[in-house]
């Protein structure tokens, strides 16, 4: 038995941990509002530097996140669209719904950056599992 405790698995998604490992950082800086600008929101370690996981596994591998941004981006709006309508009420007659629309709009490209790299987070899971002996194993790599 493993003497270190396993960590949990979504608090890992949220911090944006190593898939592999859930102990390394995936981002060379943790907030991805310090500067607005696409190199610094995708600014990401080669390796993990825990585990040495590779996260660029291939030419074109993060281009799959574009179906998890989209979900997520799905799932708040319906989120707040069902908060909308239970405390203030949807009416196209006083234009309510256009208000909903156009917070959510907002509240959508303010959480841009953080959907673009929580996107990656989770999209990474689909392809590397949590390896509790992570120390004696190789890292999971693609073949080009």
């Amino acid at each position: 038995m493993s003497s270190k405790p396993k960590p949990n698995y979504y608090w890992s998604i949220l911090t944006m941990k190593c898939p592999r490992c859930r102990r390394g950082h995936m981002y060379k800086d943790n907030n991805p509002y310090k500067k607005l600008s696409l190199k610094q929101i995708f600014n990401m370690h080669d390796n993990c530097p825990v585990c040495h996981q590779k996260f660029d596994m291939e030419n074109g591998f993060w281009f799959g996140t574009g179906y998890v941004s989209y979900a997520l981006t799905v799932a708040i709006s319906v989120a707040t669209g069902v908060a909308w309508f239970v405390l203030i009420g949807m009416s196209v007659d006083d234009s309510r719904v256009f208000w909903w629309l156009g917070s959510n709009i907002a509240l959508l490209v303010l959480l841009q950056p953080w959907l673009m790299r929580i996107s990656r987070v989770i999209y990474i899971r689909f392809f590397v599992r949590y390896d509790d002996d992570f120390e004696s194993h190789k890292p999971k790599e693609f073949d080009y």
